[in-house]
C-alpha cells in the first residue's frame, strides 16, 4: 500500500473513531455525500483537502500523518548486502546503532569524535541502505519495524559474537534496574518453543517501552541493552565430567 493510499485509511479510521460519518463529513465541508465518497474511494488526496477535512471533523493533521508513516511496512532485518556495508565502516555501524536508539544527530556529535559534517554524511549512507530516511533539518525516521534484529548468522551478528559479548559480560550487572541470570532446565522440544514466544514478547515490550520513552528528555533515559540467548547447551567444563 502506498503512503497516501495509508494516509486515506488513517483518515478514515479518524473519522469512524470520532464517530463522523461521510453524510456529516460532507456538510461540514460543503460536499455531497457522493463525492465525499468518491473522494475517500480514490488513492491519494490534495494536501490542502486534506487539512481541510481534519481542521472540519477535529482531527489534528500531524497525528494522521504521523499514523499514516508509523502504519507502513517496515522490514524486520538488513539484508546480508546492507549488513556488510555497516560493517564495512566501523563509524557508519556506531551511527547505525545511534539511529536505533534514536539519536539525534547533535547527541551523537555531543558523544563521539565524529564531526556533523561526517556524521550527515553517515545518516545519508543509512538512507540509501534502508535504515533511515533522512528528513529536512538532519531529523530521520526509521524505515525498519520496532522488532528490528539483525540477521541471526550475518555480519553483524557474528561481529557481536567476536568482540562484543566478552566486552559486555565484563559488567558487574549490580546496578540499578540491571540484572544476570543464567537458567539451567531441561524441555520438551514443546516446551522449549513456547519459551521462546515469551522471549520473542519481552523483544516486543522492549520495543514498546523504547518507543514511548522517546518522548522524555534525554537526560531522563539511559542506554540499554537486553542480550539474550536460549539454546541447548553445557559448558565445556562440566561436559568434561560427565560420565564416559
Amino acid at each position: 500500500m502506498s503512503s497516501p493510499e495509508l494516509v486515506i485509511q488513517v483518515l478514515r479510521a479518524e473519522l469512524r473513531a470520532a464517530g463522523i460519518t461521510y453524510k456529516a463529513l460532507a456538510g461540514r465541508i460543503d460536499m455531497s455525500e457522493s463525492s465525499v465518497k468518491r473522494m475517500f474511494g480514490q488513492k491519494d488526496m490534495a494536501l490542502s483537502r486534506l487539512a481541510q477535512i481534519c481542521k472540519a471533523a477535529g482531527v489534528p493533521l500531524e497525528d494522521v500523518l504521523r499514523r499514516a508513516a508509523d502504519a507502513r511496512p517496515q522490514a524486520d532485518t538488513l539484508t546480508p548486502t546492507q549488513e556488510k556495508s555497516l560493517m564495512a565502516n566501523p563509524r557508519l555501524l556506531l551511527v547505525a546503532i545511534c539511529c536505533l536508539g534514536n539519536w539525534t544527530l547533535d547527541q551523537i556529535v555531543e558523544t563521539y569524535n565524529v564531526s556533523e559534517p561526517e556524521c550527515i554524511g553517515l545518516m545519508v549512507e543509512l538512507d540509501r541502505l534502508g535504515l533511515i530516511e533522512l528528513k529536512p533539518l538532519n531529523r530521520y525516521s526509521m524505515r525498519v519495524s520496532t522488532t528490528f534484529r539483525w540477521l541471526p548468522d550475518g555480519p553483524v551478528q557474528q561481529y557481536f559474537r567476536e568482540h562484543v559479548v566478552e566486552d559486555y559480560f565484563r559488567g558487574r550487572f549490580d546496578g540499578a534496574g540491571e540484572t544476570l541470570m543464567c537458567l539451567p532446565a531441561r524441555l520438551s522440544l514443546g516446551s522449549s518453543r513456547e519459551l521462546l514466544v515469551k522471549i520473542q514478547q519481552l523483544a516486543a515490550e522492549l520495543a514498546r517501552l523504547h518507543q514511548a520513552d522517546r518522548r522524555l528528555a534525554s537526560e531522563e533515559r539511559n542506554g540499554v541493552t537486553l542480550l539474550l540467548g536460549f539454546q541447548s547447551w553445557e559448558s565445556s567444563a562440566f561436559t568434561a565430567l560427565r560420565r564416559s
